[in-house]
């Protein structure tokens, strides 16, 4: 009788000299000397039926790029990979996402936000990635320090969504000196939209007439901004 040979082979991690394997070699030399494909893969833990998890790990990096292109990677597209179950889609979705917090530089107190650097290095790592349009106003007091931000829309940005009432109303109620005006582009390209600079211009109008004045309007890119005051669009 004929014997069916394996359709595969491979060697587990852990049957890997110690030196090899990924969780060893950072708890002996540190995580800053593995590669980004072994920092992956002791987050994945294991690997699938064919792959170690330094294959899977690979896998995905060459599928989506370096870690820092992995940021805008969500847990569905993790899960529809090949050997990728929902438990390990969701620890590099909550990773990333921790990522993302923990490299968002808060606000300190007393801090002037009206230099739009600062609302960059705050807020590109929470909506540079985003797949959806978000628009939020930022709420300062007669300090140009920050009360709170707050979430206006999410979706396609028109002036249905992004109305004077809605946003003036959330200002009002917190007693808003001024406020920014904040939204990102889902395709990483900053440049305003015919339809940015129109709802920037009726915003800016409504402000006037309610003594709450717009500072900005700051376009959150992948990696870069766009902002309405530094191009002249906004008058000082």
């Amino acid at each position: 009788m004929k014997i069916q040979e394996p359709s595969f082979y491979r060697v587990k991690i852990k049957d890997w000299p110690e030196g090899e394997r990924p969780r060893e070699k950072l708890v002996q030399l540190g995580p800053e000397r593995l590669s980004e494909s072994e920092l992956l893969a002791i987050l994945l833990r294991t690997g699938s039926r064919t792959q170690t998890a330094l294959d899977l790990a690979k896998t995905i990096l060459a599928r989506f790029g370096s870690l820092q292109d992995l940021s805008a990677i969500q847990y569905q597209d993790f899960h529809r990979l090949k050997g990728v179950g929902k438990v390990k889609a969701v620890t590099l979705a909550a990773t990333l996402e921790i990522a993302r917090r923990f490299t968002s530089l808060p606000i300190k107190p007393k801090v002037k936000i009206t230099d739009p650097e600062i609302v960059f290095q705050r807020y590109g790592p929470l909506l540079g990635h985003l797949r959806k349009e978000i628009f939020i106003i930022l709420v300062l007091n007669s300090a140009n320090h920050l009360i709170r931000d707050i979430r206006i829309s999410e979706g396609i940005l028109n002036a249905s969504l992004v109305h004077p009432r809605e946003v003036f109303r959330s200002a009002i109620l917190e007693s808003a000196a001024s406020i920014i005006l904040l939204h990102n582009h889902p395709s990483g390209e900053v440049h305003p939209s015919p339809e940015d600079k129109s709802i920037t211009k009726r915003l800016i109008e409504s402000g006037r007439l309610l003594d709450v004045p717009v500072l900005d309007h700051i376009i959150i890119g992948s990696s870069s901004y766009f902002s309405f005051r530094e191009a002249g669009l906004v008058e000082e």
